[in-house]
């Protein structure tokens, strides 16, 4: 898969050569030039030396056959704009956010783009979002055997109820980040445009529960 990230910063730098050593094609965005070094001599991907959210610069990148995106620079208002960019103007629907002030986080899940602010940063979070079936396991039991896990939902399960996710996939719903504040989930909540839905399971069972979330549901 093709995947374009803006700012080739520690954070950037490390989710390029990340996927790229993952096998997926990467192009990486930085208004300077010099900051490709942090990406050493091994990385194979593109980059582009250009503003993150011109669109020029984006479809120098690939943005129109991008699977994901993920911004990352160290401008809160440049991130979100970019990533505005890529998914209204260029369709992509896998995008991601870095954001430094936690506060702006609410607003921006508002859009639909799911965040990572800084100080609760970790690279796994980021690549979480823009995988397909990237679950991370965020807490293990003491015996490794049962996880809870933000599990990314298809699109078609936006509408439908919390108990359906638990009845087709036989995963408790532990909690649900809605508008950046985790909430208990409820008997009548149903699942929202931008909400990130963490799944207690087996861990042997994870796969197949990433599986049948990364698809749309079945008929009622």
């Amino acid at each position: 898969m093709h995947f374009v990230i803006m700012g080739c910063g520690r954070v950037g730098s490390t989710l390029a050569r990340t996927l790229g050593r993952g096998g997926h094609d990467v192009a990486i965005i930085d208004a300077d030039a010099s900051a490709f070094r942090r990406l050493g001599t091994s990385f194979e991907g593109q980059t582009v030396t250009g503003i993150g959210f011109d669109r020029d610069t984006l479809v120098a990148a690939g943005i129109r056959e991008a699977y994901a995106f993920a911004a990352v620079s160290s401008g809160d208002n440049s991130n979100i704009l970019a990533a505005r960019v890529a998914r209204e103007t260029f369709g992509v629907e896998h995008v991601a956010a870095r954001i430094y002030d936690p506060q702006r986080a609410m607003v921006y899940q508002r859009l639909g783009i799911p965040t990572v602010a800084t100080v609760r940063w970790t690279s796994d979070q980021m690549i979480q979002r823009l995988l397909p079936q990237g679950a991370v396991p965020e807490l293990t039991d003491p015996s490794g055997k049962i996880v809870i896990a933000e599990v990314p939902l298809d699109e078609g399960w936006v509408g439908r109820h919390l108990t359906e996710v638990e009845e087709q996939t036989g995963a408790r719903v532990a909690y649900v980040t809605r508008l950046g504040e985790g909430t208990l989930p409820r008997p009548d909540m149903v699942v929202q445009q931008g909400d990130l839905v963490h799944l207690t399971v087996p861990r042997d069972d994870l796969a197949r529960v990433e599986r049948l979330c990364d698809q749309a549901p079945a008929a009622h």
